[in-house]
């Protein structure tokens, strides 16, 4: 063996390339060889371990996958969980948490660094798991999800209840029975897990399912949905603390009662509910009244009612009856009005009897002024009256005087006389009136005009001998 202090073995390492060495037969590797040489050697030494520690560094990849190192006071690990095992995780990792994860030991070639691949990961204990619920209760409680002013009101009465439960389990069946025995309502039941994978997710869209029923559809809207489940231990009862559950019953419109697990049990759920009950039937008596003593309370009601309308009629008869008593009598008081009704009658007998002598009085001085020689003087003079008036008619009459060889002209058409030779010329087209009939003519113009024709009014039969009649008065 050579010495290491000779200047032999100082002149080989100064050598700038490299050469085989007498007696040596290890080849050179590459940085790859030696990295998969020991990925090989410890995911051969080292198949499966389950590791305990704190979580740190924990994020999710737009691919699914999940990082993190697992920590504790002495060294720090990597671990990776790939997509499929990702999802079957019971909770939601966070940092701090201390969990035990199991899986294989390999290394990561492109960075020399060995890592843990977990493919199952649980809580380091009920320390943990409380832990990672009063962490998760602190973050959603700092959003407002658990604040007083939030909840609404429970309907009095409601018509359609929702139930988000197991569809096989005792929970269904105590809370319809409950519901029969105070006041039978319309049940709408969702089925879903209450635990275990994907348990989270179906109760969450149960919840966002019943409020996105529209009103007056085929499907009736509930007024009230109830979250049930039985009792059982805290990772029994995990799936009401997942974040994805709590967020979809604080979001829901319509209220919600929460009932998981027995009195002593609580979860995350019942915070963001509008009303926790210690036990699925105590849910179901609280969503509804006692139809019974519903009943009795109204009959109660409607009998103070009847006995208050009572009471008040016999207390206004007797208030009636004591101002009754404290009134005059009839006599007494209609006593002056009937004099007075007395006095006016009289009074009326005596104006009567005034005002008909009064009337006979007038009767007789008109009728004395009504003697039948005194009728015939006034007949006579109103008769004389009417033959002069009658003859001033007859003189003023215009066509009295064709008898003695006078026409009468009138414009045509229209028919207005014309008194003037001006307004004869003006109108053109004439018609003279005779005793015996019409002739149309037009005036000279200085035209030739062709003749008018002469029109003969049919002869008049001649008036009789007697005078003419004279108007009758009446």
């Amino acid at each position: 063996m050579p010495d290491p202090f000779s200047d032999e073995l100082s002149s080989d390492m100064g050598r700038l390339v490299a050469e085989q060495v007498p007696g040596d037969n290890a080849l050179a590797m590459s940085v790859g060889e030696l990295a998969f040489k020991l990925k090989r050697m410890v995911e051969g030494e080292f198949g499966h371990v389950r590791l305990r520690g704190e979580i740190s560094g924990w994020k999710r990849v737009a691919s699914g996958h999940c990082y993190m190192s697992l920590k504790d006071d002495q060294a720090v690990i990597d671990g990776v969980i790939w997509k499929g095992n990702a999802s079957s995780l019971a909770f939601v990792p966070q940092d701090g948490i201390e969990v035990i994860a199991t899986g294989k030991l390999t290394t990561y070639p492109g960075r020399s660094k060995y890592q843990i691949v977990i493919e199952r990961m649980e809580l380091a204990g009920a320390g943990a798991l409380m832990a990672l619920l009063e962490k998760l209760k602190a973050k959603l409680a700092s959003e407002g999800l658990f604040d007083g002013t939030r909840k609404k009101r429970l309907p009095f009465m409601p018509k359609v209840i929702g139930v988000v439960t197991s569809g096989t389990g005792a929970v269904i069946r105590d809370i319809l029975h409950r519901l029969e025995d105070r006041c039978p309502t319309h049940v709408i039941v969702w089925p879903v897990k209450v635990q275990g994978e994907g348990s989270a997710a179906e109760i969450a869209a149960a919840v966002r399912g019943f409020d996105a029923i529209a009103p007056g559809g085929p499907v009736p809207r509930p007024d009230l949905v109830i979250v049930a489940r039985g009792g059982g231990s805290v990772e029994d009862l995990w799936s009401f603390n997942e974040e994805v559950v709590v967020r979809a019953v604080a979001a829901c419109t319509i209220p919600i009662i929460s009932a998981v697990g027995h009195e002593t049990d609580t979860t995350l759920c019942d915070f963001a509910a509008d009303l926790r009950a210690p036990t699925p039937t105590a849910a179901a008596e609280i969503a509804v009244p006692v139809l019974a003593d519903l009943r009795l309370t109204i009959d109660s009601h409607r009998n103070r009612t009847e006995r208050c309308a009572r009471r008040h009629v016999e207390r206004g008869r007797e208030r009636l009856d004591a101002l009754a008593r404290l009134l005059p009598k009839r006599d007494q008081l209609l006593g002056p009005q009937r004099q007075r009704a007395d006095d006016f009658g009289q009074r009326l007998d005596r104006g009567l009897e005034r005002r008909l002598t009064l009337a006979r009085g007038s009767l007789d001085r008109s009728g004395a002024a009504l003697r039948p020689a005194t009728l015939e003087r006034k007949l006579e003079a109103k008769r004389a009256q009417l033959d002069a008036t009658w003859r001033l008619v007859q003189s003023l009459n215009p066509d009295a005087i064709l008898d003695r060889g006078y026409a009468r002209v009138t414009a045509r058409p229209g028919g207005e006389t014309l008194a003037s030779a001006t307004s004869a010329r003006d109108a053109g087209a004439l018609t003279l009136h005779f005793r015996d009939g019409v002739v149309d003519a037009v005036t000279d113009t200085g035209l030739e005009r062709p003749a008018a024709k002469t029109y003969a009014a049919p002869k008049a039969k001649p008036a009789p001998d007697a005078a003419p009649r004279q108007p009758t008065l009446l």
